[in-house]
């Protein structure tokens, strides 16, 4: 069965920022090709929402989120089995304190 993969305003932010970064750093045909990638790898988890891993800060497990790395980025995201939904609550780039960006949420 197929889940239902919905993104946070704040996940749609920091897609954005990501997108806007590589455009500025090395031209719209790479952003767009970035935001392809980040579009493909966060709908794979409507088939599979378990495709990610569990992350290595505990106060992060406990909450109940998943992560999904792609090469530079995390995807931070939570599974209803319930409802079949899968929630994306933030990108981030591998290289930030994501940690402190998660808390602020």
């Amino acid at each position: 069965m197929k889940y239902k993969v919905i993104r946070t305003d704040t996940a749609d932010t920091l897609i954005r920022k990501i997108v806007l970064y590589v455009a500025q750093n090395f031209g719209s045909e790479i952003a767009l090709k970035k935001l392809e990638e980040l579009e493909k790898s966060i709908n794979s988890l409507e088939s599979n929402p378990y495709l990610g891993e569990e992350p290595r800060y505990p106060v992060l497990r406990r909450q109940g989120y998943k992560i999904l790395i792609l090469e530079k980025d995390i995807v931070f995201y939570k599974v209803d089995e319930d409802k079949k939904i899968v929630t994306i609550y933030a990108v981030v780039d591998q290289r930030q304190d994501y940690l402190s960006i998660l808390r602020g949420m």
